[in-house]
Protein backbone atom coordinates (compact mmCIF):
# COMPACT_ATOMS: atom_id res chain seq x y z
CA UNK A 1 0.00 0.00 0.00
CA UNK A 2 1.48 3.52 -0.77
CA UNK A 3 -0.62 6.57 -0.22
CA UNK A 4 -0.60 7.93 -3.15
CA UNK A 5 -2.29 4.85 -5.22
CA UNK A 6 -4.89 6.11 -3.30
CA UNK A 7 -5.83 9.39 -5.29
CA UNK A 8 -9.78 8.88 -5.20
CA UNK A 9 -10.30 7.40 -2.03
CA UNK A 10 -11.10 10.48 0.41
CA UNK A 11 -11.41 8.68 4.11
CA UNK A 12 -11.18 5.15 5.35
CA UNK A 13 -14.77 4.85 4.66
CA UNK A 14 -13.74 3.10 0.91
CA UNK A 15 -12.95 0.40 3.64
CA UNK A 16 -16.53 -0.10 4.94
CA UNK A 17 -16.99 -3.69 5.94
CA UNK A 18 -13.66 -4.68 5.91
CA UNK A 19 -11.13 -5.33 8.55
CA UNK A 20 -8.40 -2.79 7.87
CA UNK A 21 -5.61 -6.03 9.21
CA UNK A 22 -7.28 -7.91 5.98
CA UNK A 23 -6.87 -5.15 3.92
CA UNK A 24 -3.56 -4.93 4.16
CA UNK A 25 -2.71 -8.68 4.14
CA UNK A 26 -4.83 -8.48 0.65
CA UNK A 27 -2.59 -5.67 -0.48
CA UNK A 28 0.72 -7.88 0.58
CA UNK A 29 -1.25 -10.29 -2.02
CA UNK A 30 -1.42 -7.68 -4.44
CA UNK A 31 2.13 -6.88 -4.01
CA UNK A 32 3.55 -10.39 -5.40
CA UNK A 33 0.77 -10.54 -8.04
CA UNK A 34 1.87 -7.16 -9.71
CA UNK A 35 5.62 -8.14 -9.02
CA UNK A 36 5.37 -11.53 -10.66
CA UNK A 37 3.44 -9.70 -13.97
CA UNK A 38 6.40 -6.84 -13.80
CA UNK A 39 3.91 -4.47 -12.76
CA UNK A 40 6.22 -3.44 -10.09
CA UNK A 41 8.86 -1.57 -12.72
CA UNK A 42 7.34 1.36 -11.74
CA UNK A 43 4.91 1.14 -8.80
CA UNK A 44 3.87 4.74 -9.06
CA UNK A 45 2.75 4.12 -12.70
CA UNK A 46 1.48 1.03 -12.63
CA UNK A 47 -0.91 1.12 -9.96
CA UNK A 48 -3.40 3.61 -10.23
CA UNK A 49 -6.87 2.67 -7.86
CA UNK A 50 -6.09 -0.69 -8.34
CA UNK A 51 -5.85 -0.25 -12.27
CA UNK A 52 -2.73 -1.70 -13.62
CA UNK A 53 -1.42 0.15 -17.02
CA UNK A 54 0.38 -1.06 -19.95
CA UNK A 55 4.26 -1.80 -19.33
CA UNK A 56 5.05 -1.59 -22.98
CA UNK A 57 6.64 1.96 -22.18
CA UNK A 58 9.23 0.50 -19.93
CA UNK A 59 12.36 -0.89 -22.17
CA UNK A 60 15.43 -2.21 -20.21
CA UNK A 61 17.76 -1.83 -23.57
CA UNK A 62 18.58 2.01 -22.51
CA UNK A 63 20.29 0.73 -18.75
CA UNK A 64 22.11 -2.40 -20.47
CA UNK A 65 25.20 -0.72 -20.25
CA UNK A 66 24.93 0.02 -16.53
CA UNK A 67 26.77 -2.87 -14.90
CA UNK A 68 25.67 -3.04 -11.09
CA UNK A 69 27.29 -6.45 -10.98
CA UNK A 70 30.58 -7.73 -12.25
CA UNK A 71 33.57 -6.13 -13.62
CA UNK A 72 33.71 -2.83 -14.99
CA UNK A 73 30.96 -1.92 -13.71
CA UNK A 74 29.46 2.33 -13.59
CA UNK A 75 30.92 3.66 -10.26
CA UNK A 76 27.89 4.80 -8.45
CA UNK A 77 27.97 8.69 -7.40
CA UNK A 78 28.36 9.22 -3.87
CA UNK A 79 25.79 11.90 -2.33
CA UNK A 80 26.82 14.75 0.16
CA UNK A 81 26.09 14.74 3.19
CA UNK A 82 22.12 15.87 2.67
CA UNK A 83 21.96 13.15 0.43
CA UNK A 84 22.50 15.45 -3.11
CA UNK A 85 24.39 13.77 -5.74
CA UNK A 86 27.18 16.02 -7.77
CA UNK A 87 26.97 16.00 -11.65
CA UNK A 88 29.76 17.82 -11.77
CA UNK A 89 27.76 21.39 -12.42
CA UNK A 90 24.56 19.65 -13.85
CA UNK A 91 22.54 17.03 -14.09
CA UNK A 92 22.27 14.81 -17.27
CA UNK A 93 19.48 15.71 -19.51
CA UNK A 94 16.01 15.12 -18.26
CA UNK A 95 17.21 13.63 -15.18
CA UNK A 96 16.38 16.42 -12.71
CA UNK A 97 12.47 16.01 -11.03
CA UNK A 98 10.71 19.21 -11.77
CA UNK A 99 10.21 20.20 -8.40
CA UNK A 100 12.01 23.25 -6.36
CA UNK A 101 11.92 21.16 -2.55
CA UNK A 102 15.07 19.56 -2.22
CA UNK A 103 14.35 17.64 0.89
CA UNK A 104 12.67 14.91 -1.45
CA UNK A 105 14.56 12.44 -4.48
CA UNK A 106 15.49 15.31 -7.18
CA UNK A 107 17.09 12.28 -9.61
CA UNK A 108 14.50 10.26 -11.56
CA UNK A 109 15.03 6.64 -11.55
CA UNK A 110 14.13 6.55 -15.50
CA UNK A 111 16.26 8.99 -16.20
CA UNK A 112 19.58 8.42 -14.04
CA UNK A 113 18.83 4.90 -12.29
CA UNK A 114 22.42 5.07 -10.81
CA UNK A 115 22.55 8.44 -9.24
CA UNK A 116 18.87 8.00 -8.12
CA UNK A 117 19.77 4.92 -6.57
CA UNK A 118 22.96 6.56 -4.53
CA UNK A 119 20.13 9.29 -3.67
CA UNK A 120 17.30 7.02 -2.85
CA UNK A 121 19.40 4.58 -0.20
CA UNK A 122 20.22 8.02 1.84
CA UNK A 123 17.21 10.46 2.16
CA UNK A 124 15.28 7.46 2.80
CA UNK A 125 17.44 7.14 5.68
CA UNK A 126 18.42 2.89 4.89
CA UNK A 127 22.40 4.33 5.09
CA UNK A 128 24.90 6.64 5.98
CA UNK A 129 28.32 7.15 4.02
CA UNK A 130 31.73 5.87 5.86
CA UNK A 131 34.99 7.03 5.75
CA UNK A 132 36.01 3.56 4.69
CA UNK A 133 35.25 2.89 0.91
CA UNK A 134 32.88 0.36 0.50
CA UNK A 135 31.32 -0.16 4.10
CA UNK A 136 28.20 1.97 5.04
CA UNK A 137 26.77 2.54 8.00
CA UNK A 138 23.35 0.53 8.35
CA UNK A 139 20.60 3.45 10.25
CA UNK A 140 18.08 2.33 12.19
CA UNK A 141 15.26 2.27 9.30
CA UNK A 142 17.26 -0.64 7.39
CA UNK A 143 18.20 -2.62 10.31
CA UNK A 144 14.82 -2.79 11.50
CA UNK A 145 14.11 -4.03 7.46
CA UNK A 146 16.78 -6.72 8.40
CA UNK A 147 15.48 -7.74 11.49
CA UNK A 148 12.23 -8.71 9.68
CA UNK A 149 13.84 -10.69 7.09
CA UNK A 150 15.69 -12.23 10.53
CA UNK A 151 12.97 -13.36 12.12
CA UNK A 152 11.48 -14.75 9.33
CA UNK A 153 13.88 -16.73 8.15
CA UNK A 154 15.26 -17.66 11.91
CA UNK A 155 12.08 -19.64 12.53
CA UNK A 156 11.70 -21.09 9.43
CA UNK A 157 15.87 -22.49 9.85
CA UNK A 158 14.83 -23.05 13.03
CA UNK A 159 11.78 -25.45 12.59
CA UNK A 160 13.69 -27.36 10.13
CA UNK A 161 16.23 -28.76 13.22
CA UNK A 162 19.19 -26.23 12.50
CA UNK A 163 20.22 -24.94 15.76
CA UNK A 164 22.14 -21.20 16.30
CA UNK A 165 26.06 -20.84 17.09
CA UNK A 166 28.52 -18.15 16.52
CA UNK A 167 32.34 -18.89 15.54
CA UNK A 168 34.88 -16.34 15.78
CA UNK A 169 35.53 -14.02 13.06
CA UNK A 170 39.23 -14.82 12.73
CA UNK A 171 40.82 -17.94 11.00
CA UNK A 172 44.52 -19.16 10.52
CA UNK A 173 46.41 -18.97 7.38
CA UNK A 174 46.88 -22.52 7.69
CA UNK A 175 43.13 -23.56 8.04
CA UNK A 176 42.33 -21.46 5.44
CA UNK A 177 44.52 -22.61 2.76
CA UNK A 178 43.59 -25.92 3.72
CA UNK A 179 41.31 -26.33 0.75
CA UNK A 180 43.23 -25.01 -2.36
CA UNK A 181 39.91 -24.35 -4.90
CA UNK A 182 38.51 -22.15 -1.44
CA UNK A 183 41.17 -20.34 -0.98
CA UNK A 184 41.94 -19.43 -4.41
CA UNK A 185 38.06 -18.51 -4.95
CA UNK A 186 38.76 -15.35 -2.31
CA UNK A 187 42.14 -15.24 -2.08
CA UNK A 188 41.99 -11.59 -3.89
CA UNK A 189 38.80 -10.59 -1.30
CA UNK A 190 40.46 -11.45 1.84
CA UNK A 191 41.62 -9.00 4.86
CA UNK A 192 44.29 -10.16 7.00
CA UNK A 193 45.52 -9.10 10.29
CA UNK A 194 49.18 -8.52 10.41
CA UNK A 195 49.75 -6.20 13.51
CA UNK A 196 48.74 -6.03 17.36
CA UNK A 197 49.64 -2.40 18.06
CA UNK A 198 53.27 -1.92 16.91
CA UNK A 199 54.14 -5.51 17.09
CA UNK A 200 54.11 -7.74 14.08
CA UNK A 201 52.01 -11.31 14.70
CA UNK A 202 53.96 -14.32 14.13
CA UNK A 203 51.09 -15.19 11.79
CA UNK A 204 48.59 -13.46 9.77
CA UNK A 205 45.32 -13.64 10.94
CA UNK A 206 42.64 -13.71 7.77
CA UNK A 207 38.94 -11.59 8.93
CA UNK A 208 36.09 -14.43 7.52
CA UNK A 209 35.09 -14.28 3.86
CA UNK A 210 32.49 -17.17 4.65
CA UNK A 211 33.23 -20.03 7.67
CA UNK A 212 33.86 -23.18 6.36
CA UNK A 213 37.49 -23.31 6.82
CA UNK A 214 36.39 -21.90 10.71
CA UNK A 215 33.47 -24.58 11.41
CA UNK A 216 34.41 -27.54 10.43
CA UNK A 217 37.45 -28.86 12.19
CA UNK A 218 34.98 -28.50 15.24
CA UNK A 219 32.64 -30.38 13.35
CA UNK A 220 35.26 -33.33 13.24
CA UNK A 221 35.45 -32.76 17.00
CA UNK A 222 31.42 -32.63 17.53
CA UNK A 223 30.33 -35.77 15.14
CA UNK A 224 30.49 -38.04 18.07
CA UNK A 225 28.86 -41.29 19.85
CA UNK A 226 26.59 -39.60 22.51
CA UNK A 227 26.49 -42.84 24.11
CA UNK A 228 30.14 -42.81 24.35
CA UNK A 229 29.97 -39.59 26.03
CA UNK A 230 28.19 -40.72 28.51
CA UNK A 231 30.52 -42.97 29.70
CA UNK A 232 33.38 -40.60 30.12
CA UNK A 233 35.08 -41.39 27.23
CA UNK A 234 37.50 -39.04 26.01
CA UNK A 235 36.22 -36.67 22.85
CA UNK A 236 39.04 -37.06 20.63
CA UNK A 237 38.90 -41.41 20.97
CA UNK A 238 35.12 -41.46 20.54
CA UNK A 239 34.27 -43.41 17.48
CA UNK A 240 32.30 -40.49 15.09
CA UNK A 241 28.35 -42.16 14.72
CA UNK A 242 25.72 -42.00 12.78
CA UNK A 243 23.26 -41.05 15.45
CA UNK A 244 25.00 -37.85 15.41
CA UNK A 245 24.15 -36.79 12.03
CA UNK A 246 22.07 -34.55 10.37
CA UNK A 247 24.49 -31.84 12.21
CA UNK A 248 22.96 -28.74 11.54
CA UNK A 249 23.76 -25.12 12.64
CA UNK A 250 23.11 -21.47 11.38
CA UNK A 251 25.09 -17.83 12.62
CA UNK A 252 24.15 -14.70 12.39
CA UNK A 253 27.36 -12.42 11.57
CA UNK A 254 29.29 -9.66 9.69
CA UNK A 255 31.83 -11.09 7.07
CA UNK A 256 34.49 -9.13 5.33
CA UNK A 257 34.90 -9.49 1.38
CA UNK A 258 37.74 -6.73 0.34
CA UNK A 259 35.86 -5.73 -2.87
CA UNK A 260 38.16 -3.90 -5.20
CA UNK A 261 35.26 -3.45 -8.16
CA UNK A 262 33.08 -0.30 -7.62
CA UNK A 263 30.84 -0.91 -4.10
CA UNK A 264 27.17 -0.28 -4.21
CA UNK A 265 25.07 -0.05 -1.00
CA UNK A 266 23.88 -3.42 -0.06
CA UNK A 267 25.26 -5.28 -3.40
CA UNK A 268 28.54 -4.73 -3.44
CA UNK A 269 30.08 -3.67 0.13
CA UNK A 270 33.51 -5.12 1.43
CA UNK A 271 31.76 -5.69 4.80
CA UNK A 272 27.93 -7.24 5.12
CA UNK A 273 25.59 -8.87 7.65
CA UNK A 274 24.36 -12.33 6.97
CA UNK A 275 23.18 -15.89 8.05
CA UNK A 276 25.39 -18.38 7.19
CA UNK A 277 24.34 -22.33 7.34
CA UNK A 278 26.03 -25.30 7.77
CA UNK A 279 25.41 -28.94 7.80
CA UNK A 280 26.46 -32.56 7.66
CA UNK A 281 24.77 -35.53 6.29
CA UNK A 282 24.71 -39.48 6.69
CA UNK A 283 23.54 -39.57 2.64
CA UNK A 284 24.12 -37.42 0.06
CA UNK A 285 20.24 -37.40 -1.12
CA UNK A 286 19.55 -36.06 2.55
CA UNK A 287 21.91 -33.22 1.56
CA UNK A 288 20.83 -32.32 -1.92
CA UNK A 289 16.98 -32.90 -0.24
CA UNK A 290 18.20 -29.68 2.31
CA UNK A 291 20.31 -27.60 -0.27
CA UNK A 292 16.45 -27.55 -2.54
CA UNK A 293 14.76 -26.88 0.52
CA UNK A 294 16.71 -24.06 1.71
CA UNK A 295 16.48 -22.27 -1.44
CA UNK A 296 13.05 -22.82 -1.56
CA UNK A 297 12.80 -20.71 1.69
CA UNK A 298 14.96 -17.99 0.07
CA UNK A 299 12.37 -17.85 -2.77
CA UNK A 300 9.47 -16.95 -0.06
CA UNK A 301 11.91 -14.66 1.72
CA UNK A 302 12.15 -12.76 -1.70
CA UNK A 303 8.45 -13.21 -2.83
CA UNK A 304 6.59 -13.24 0.30
CA UNK A 305 8.48 -11.01 2.41
CA UNK A 306 9.91 -8.61 -0.47
CA UNK A 307 7.55 -8.96 -2.93
CA UNK A 308 10.65 -9.25 -5.92
CA UNK A 309 10.21 -12.60 -8.46
CA UNK A 310 12.69 -14.43 -8.74
CA UNK A 311 14.24 -17.21 -10.34
CA UNK A 312 15.56 -20.50 -8.71
CA UNK A 313 18.41 -21.74 -10.90
CA UNK A 314 21.66 -23.19 -10.79
CA UNK A 315 24.97 -21.31 -11.27
CA UNK A 316 27.51 -22.34 -13.86
CA UNK A 317 30.74 -24.22 -13.27
CA UNK A 318 32.08 -21.44 -13.22
CA UNK A 319 30.10 -18.82 -11.40
CA UNK A 320 29.53 -22.02 -8.49
CA UNK A 321 30.94 -21.35 -5.12
CA UNK A 322 34.72 -22.00 -4.50
CA UNK A 323 35.14 -25.67 -3.45
CA UNK A 324 31.41 -26.82 -4.00
CA UNK A 325 30.31 -29.23 -6.14
CA UNK A 326 26.97 -27.50 -7.43
CA UNK A 327 25.45 -23.80 -6.11
CA UNK A 328 21.61 -23.39 -6.03
CA UNK A 329 20.67 -19.71 -6.66
CA UNK A 330 17.82 -17.49 -6.48
CA UNK A 331 18.12 -14.87 -9.03
CA UNK A 332 16.33 -11.50 -9.09
CA UNK A 333 15.80 -9.52 -12.18
CA UNK A 334 16.63 -5.20 -12.28
CA UNK A 335 14.06 -4.05 -14.73
CA UNK A 336 15.79 -0.58 -15.82
CA UNK A 337 19.42 -2.19 -15.82
CA UNK A 338 17.69 -5.24 -17.65
CA UNK A 339 20.36 -7.59 -15.39
CA UNK A 340 20.06 -10.28 -13.03
CA UNK A 341 21.52 -9.68 -9.29
CA UNK A 342 22.23 -13.10 -7.03
CA UNK A 343 19.77 -13.38 -4.64
CA UNK A 344 21.19 -15.93 -1.89
CA UNK A 345 22.82 -19.16 -2.57
CA UNK A 346 22.56 -22.89 -1.16
CA UNK A 347 25.63 -24.82 -1.77
CA UNK A 348 25.98 -28.81 -2.51
CA UNK A 349 29.95 -29.20 -0.87
CA UNK A 350 30.04 -32.81 -1.05
CA UNK A 351 32.67 -34.90 0.70
CA UNK A 352 35.93 -32.49 -0.04
CA UNK A 353 35.65 -30.40 3.11
CA UNK A 354 35.14 -33.82 5.03
CA UNK A 355 38.06 -35.78 3.81
CA UNK A 356 40.13 -32.08 4.53
CA UNK A 357 39.30 -31.69 7.88
CA UNK A 358 38.81 -35.29 8.82
CA UNK A 359 35.30 -34.91 9.42
CA UNK A 360 33.78 -38.43 9.31
CA UNK A 361 31.07 -41.38 10.84
CA UNK A 362 30.16 -44.41 11.43
CA UNK A 363 27.33 -45.85 9.57
CA UNK A 364 25.01 -48.22 10.53
CA UNK A 365 26.72 -51.26 9.46
CA UNK A 366 30.36 -49.99 10.83
CA UNK A 367 31.60 -48.31 8.56
CA UNK A 368 33.47 -45.45 8.71
CA UNK A 369 32.29 -42.76 5.93
CA UNK A 370 32.58 -39.20 5.49
CA UNK A 371 29.57 -36.78 5.53
CA UNK A 372 28.04 -34.63 2.71
CA UNK A 373 28.03 -31.35 3.51
CA UNK A 374 25.95 -28.00 2.65
CA UNK A 375 26.83 -24.47 2.77
CA UNK A 376 23.86 -21.64 2.63
CA UNK A 377 23.73 -18.03 3.13
CA UNK A 378 21.43 -14.67 2.92
CA UNK A 379 22.73 -11.14 3.17
CA UNK A 380 21.43 -8.02 3.47
CA UNK A 381 21.78 -7.62 -0.14
CA UNK A 382 18.10 -8.27 -0.02
CA UNK A 383 17.22 -4.60 0.95
CA UNK A 384 19.20 -3.41 -1.83
CA UNK A 385 17.11 -5.35 -4.22
CA UNK A 386 14.10 -4.43 -2.97
CA UNK A 387 14.90 -1.37 -3.04
CA UNK A 388 16.27 -0.49 -6.47
CA UNK A 389 12.59 -3.30 -7.78
CA UNK A 390 9.91 -1.09 -5.71
CA UNK A 391 11.32 2.26 -5.15
CA UNK A 392 10.36 5.14 -7.40
CA UNK A 393 10.64 8.63 -7.98
CA UNK A 394 9.42 9.63 -4.42
CA UNK A 395 11.53 7.57 -2.51
CA UNK A 396 11.16 3.79 -1.21
CA UNK A 397 8.31 1.40 -1.84
CA UNK A 398 8.16 -0.97 0.75
CA UNK A 399 5.40 -4.12 0.74
CA UNK A 400 3.48 -4.17 4.53
CA UNK A 401 5.31 -7.36 5.10
CA UNK A 402 8.55 -6.17 5.47
CA UNK A 403 7.89 -2.61 6.01
CA UNK A 404 8.67 -1.61 9.96
CA UNK A 405 6.34 0.73 10.42
CA UNK A 406 3.37 -0.27 7.83
CA UNK A 407 0.93 3.05 9.01
CA UNK A 408 1.86 5.74 10.11
CA UNK A 409 -0.38 8.84 11.73
CA UNK A 410 0.03 12.09 11.14
CA UNK A 411 -2.73 14.62 13.00
CA UNK A 412 -3.25 17.88 11.35
CA UNK A 413 -3.54 20.82 14.03
CA UNK A 414 -5.66 23.97 12.63
CA UNK A 415 -6.11 27.36 14.04
CA UNK A 416 -8.81 26.47 16.60
CA UNK A 417 -7.65 22.82 17.12
CA UNK A 418 -4.30 21.40 18.82
CA UNK A 419 -2.22 19.16 19.06
CA UNK A 420 -3.12 17.37 21.96
CA UNK A 421 -6.69 17.33 21.33
CA UNK A 422 -5.78 15.41 18.37
CA UNK A 423 -3.77 12.94 19.83
CA UNK A 424 -5.97 10.61 21.94
CA UNK A 425 -8.05 9.42 19.54
CA UNK A 426 -5.43 8.94 17.01
CA UNK A 427 -3.39 7.33 19.91
CA UNK A 428 -6.63 5.51 20.27
CA UNK A 429 -6.77 4.06 16.80
CA UNK A 430 -2.69 3.60 16.67
CA UNK A 431 -3.86 0.53 20.07
CA UNK A 432 -6.41 -0.62 18.14
CA UNK A 433 -4.70 -1.36 14.88
CA UNK A 434 -1.44 -2.83 16.83
CA UNK A 435 -3.96 -5.17 18.92
CA UNK A 436 -4.47 -6.72 14.98
CA UNK A 437 -1.13 -7.29 14.14
CA UNK A 438 -0.09 -4.18 12.41
CA UNK A 439 3.33 -1.87 12.84
CA UNK A 440 1.88 1.72 13.69
CA UNK A 441 3.94 4.97 14.36
CA UNK A 442 1.85 8.42 15.77
CA UNK A 443 4.00 11.05 14.16
CA UNK A 444 3.55 13.69 17.21
CA UNK A 445 6.21 16.11 16.32
CA UNK A 446 5.62 19.43 16.56
CA UNK A 447 8.95 20.77 15.47
CA UNK A 448 7.85 20.18 11.96
CA UNK A 449 4.81 20.68 9.37
CA UNK A 450 2.33 18.26 8.42
CA UNK A 451 4.14 18.71 4.88
CA UNK A 452 7.65 17.65 6.33
CA UNK A 453 5.82 14.66 7.64
CA UNK A 454 4.60 13.46 4.41
CA UNK A 455 7.50 13.87 2.49
CA UNK A 456 9.47 11.90 4.87
CA UNK A 457 7.22 8.76 5.07
CA UNK A 458 6.86 8.47 1.34
CA UNK A 459 10.47 8.80 1.68
CA UNK A 460 10.56 5.76 3.72
CA UNK A 461 8.61 3.94 2.25
CA UNK A 462 5.43 3.71 4.92
CA UNK A 463 2.40 1.60 2.95
CA UNK A 464 -0.31 3.81 4.57
CA UNK A 465 -0.26 7.05 6.18
CA UNK A 466 -3.40 8.22 8.26
CA UNK A 467 -4.11 11.78 8.33
CA UNK A 468 -6.64 13.32 11.00
CA UNK A 469 -7.77 17.20 10.96
CA UNK A 470 -10.21 19.15 12.66
CA UNK A 471 -13.03 18.78 10.13
CA UNK A 472 -12.17 14.62 10.26
CA UNK A 473 -11.98 14.86 13.73
CA UNK A 474 -15.72 16.28 13.99
CA UNK A 475 -16.60 13.80 11.22
CA UNK A 476 -15.15 10.56 13.05
CA UNK A 477 -13.19 9.64 10.37
CA UNK A 478 -9.24 9.48 9.09
CA UNK A 479 -8.05 10.21 5.81
CA UNK A 480 -6.05 7.63 3.83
Amino acid sequence: IRTRWFDTFSNLNCFKGRNLSMVLKWWSLLYVTLALSGGFMDSRQHINCIRCNDVSAFEPSRFDRMKLRGGGGTQLPVPDQNGNVSHGGKLKGGSKIKDKRTDGLTISKNADFASWYSQLVVKSELIEYYDISGCYILRPWAYAIWEIIQSFVDSKIKAMGVKSCYFPMFVSKKALHAEQEHVEGFTPEVAWVTKSGNTNLAEEIAIRPTSETIMYPAFAKWIRSVYFNTLGVSPNTMPRSHRDLPLRVNQWCNVVRWEFKDPTPFLRTREFLWQEGHTAHATKAAAAAEAFQVQELYRTVYEDLLAVPVVPGTKTSTEKFAGAESSLTVEAFIPLTGRAVQGATSHQLGQKFGHIFGIEFEDQQGVRQVPWQNSWGLTTRTIGVMAMVHGDDRGLVLPPAIAPTQVVLVPIPGKNTSMSSLLPPLQDLAAALAREGLRVEVDHREHVTPGFKFNQWELRGVPLRLELGPRDLAAGRVVA
